[in-house]
């Protein structure tokens, strides 16, 4: 069971572009096969969870290993390092954060990263893919019903994404992105439990690869929707994008969305030692094995200075 080509936690994809946003960029059509696949996909997630009674233990922990295996190949990888360049990545970490990306199924590095640009420059307004401020429906999952807005194309053509293609990892992804979703969003974490300790291809599929995959594309996209209308503005009362507890929890370090709009440059996406956040942690020891160097960091000092020009007071 595949998701459409736009079940993008991270953005929508480059197909259809022309003519998508219907008359003067207004009535945005649906695109009824999104639909149709989203649907399905949550159908067979509801269905996954009467399986979990009868499943292998290893069968669960190993749903949950690919879950933050997924989880990296979004945070670490195509939202830290290739669409906000806040660290450096060696060669062999680059191979495996692809590889974890293509696990996520949301979109080839190129275009999850593209999109994630357009929506950090126009934030919040209709050339936002997910523009928050038409609901959290919207920004959550309704956004991949229809076609893409016609100032997303417009004002994202305006932008210069070169640099993403200048790395051989991102266009090879890109190139063989379909077989390689084939082999890690839904083979591997299929085939694994089945060989390793006997568990049935049947619990194995749906529980490893279509429950992980759901559950994996909604924590992605609360952090589009929840936490940009819930939460409080300590660093800029000014922008909608909130501090959100719930959604660091299940976006492993990615909830800290005021701050992390605030200073986008930042590898940590939080004040350093702030509460939870595993993506940090994760890069932490990639550095410490050498594997990433030039961690960028907002000082303390502008951090503080930020808190105080256009906090809301909370922190």
């Amino acid at each position: 069971m595949a998701a459409p080509r736009r079940a993008a936690g991270g953005e929508a994809s480059e197909a259809s572009e022309a003519g998508s946003a219907g008359p003067a960029g207004g009535g945005q059509a649906i695109v009824w096969r999104n639909v149709v696949l989203m649907g399905l996909l949550h159908l067979g997630a509801v269905y996954a969870l009467s399986l979990v009674p009868r499943a292998h233990i290893l069968t669960l922990l190993w749903a949950y290993f690919c879950f933050l295996m997924t989880a990296l190949g979004v945070t670490a990888g195509a939202h830290r390092l290739w669409s906000h360049r806040s660290y450096k990545a060696k060669l062999p970490l680059r191979i495996f954060l692809a590889a974890a990306n293509s696990m996520a199924f949301q979109n080839d590095i190129y275009e999850w990263s593209r999109d994630h640009r357009v929506h950090h420059k126009y934030s919040e307004t209709d050339a936002d893919p997910h523009n928050a401020r038409r609901g959290f429906f919207f920004s959550h999952i309704g956004w991949l019903f229809v076609r893409k807005h016609r100032d997303v194309i417009e004002k994202g053509r305006k932008l210069d994404f070169t640099d993403l293609l200048d790395d051989p990892v991102v266009r090879f992804q890109r190139k063989y992105y379909k077989s390689s979703v084939v082999l890690m969003c839904f083979v591997i974490p299929t085939v694994v439990p089945w060989y390793l300790w006997g568990e049935s291809l049947w619990n194995a599929y749906f529980l490893a690869s279509i429950l992980r995959y759901t559950i994996s594309l909604n924590v992605t996209w609360l952090v589009n929707s929840a936490a940009h209308m819930y939460g409080n503005r300590p660093y800029d009362k000014n922008i909608n994008p909130r501090q959100n507890t719930l959604v660091t929890l299940g976006a492993i370090g990615e909830g800290f969305h005021n701050y992390h709009h605030t200073f986008p440059f930042d590898y940590s996406a939080s004040e350093l030692g702030l509460k939870f956040n595993p993506t940090t942690w994760f890069i932490d020891f990639m550095f410490w094995l050498g594997l990433v160097t030039d961690r960028k960091q907002a000082p303390k000092e502008m951090i503080q200075a930020r808190k105080e020009r256009t906090g809301d007071g909370s922190a």
